[in-house]
């Protein structure tokens, strides 16, 4: 097995074109883009694909067959292994902090479109459908299936094979049918997948910036800094 380090992977805003950074900083067409160095591999010659307008947390870390679609967000500690299997992860998704996206041997994770993946969740061999919600810190197991519009509770288990109809709620563990949800609902998170799509979009690339000398963050009051 070959697993090559892929350094300073950064789509340039509006541009589409993924570049590799060697300086601190650039300024592109009156842009600043600040150094990056993010975790992305290279295994057995499967390279990530990451779609134009997205945005890669640093801290994040892409492996192998993966597929992320435009203007996409994967907050910092994500972890989207495509080793084993293959991760197709559609366009205007949120990848929250600290989730993991995996699949079996030979097999595939779909997400699709405008999906939200709450902070700290699992996905696991499994197809989520578009404009889906999975709450915080819940697992969606092997060959299960969330419909479009749907929402699991967080820290639900969705357990092996189980299929959550569209628009269906699911919580508990394991995970069980509660109830649909309403078109107020509805509204309410269009609303919040859109926040996540201007974090991608213009917020973190134009105000995410990094600093370099910490220190100078901490509280010294009455000690030399």
């Amino acid at each position: 097995m070959r697993l090559r380090f892929v350094s300073g992977y950064r789509i340039i805003r509006g541009s589409g074109k993924i570049i590799i950074m060697k300086e601190s900083s650039y300024r592109v067409h009156g842009e600043q883009i600040c150094r990056s160095d993010f975790m992305i591999f290279e295994f057995e010659g499967n390279r990530p694909v990451i779609g134009k307008g997205s945005f890669v947390f640093p801290s994040a870390t892409i492996i192998g067959s993966v597929t992320i679609g435009e203007n996409c967000y994967i907050g910092a500690g994500a972890r989207i292994r495509g080793d084993y299997g293959s991760i197709t992860i559609g366009p205007h998704s949120a990848v929250e902090d600290n989730c993991i996206i995996h699949a079996r041997p030979g097999e595939h994770t779909e997400v699709g479109a405008h999906v939200t993946m709450g902070h700290g969740c699992i996905l696991h061999n499994c197809t989520i459908k578009d404009w889906a919600v999975i709450g915080m810190g819940a697992i969606i197991s092997d060959y299960a299936v969330v419909g479009e519009w749907a929402a699991i509770g967080e820290g639900a288990v969705v357990r092996n094979k189980f299929d959550v109809p569209d628009g269906a709620i699911a919580v508990g563990i394991p995970a069980k049918i509660i109830g649909e949800t309403s078109e107020a609902y509805r509204n309410q998170w269009s609303g919040f997948k859109e926040i996540y799509n201007r974090l991608a979009d213009t917020r973190n690339p134009n105000d995410l910036v990094p600093i370099e000398d910490f220190r100078s963050c901490i509280d010294c009051e009455g000690q030399e800094k």
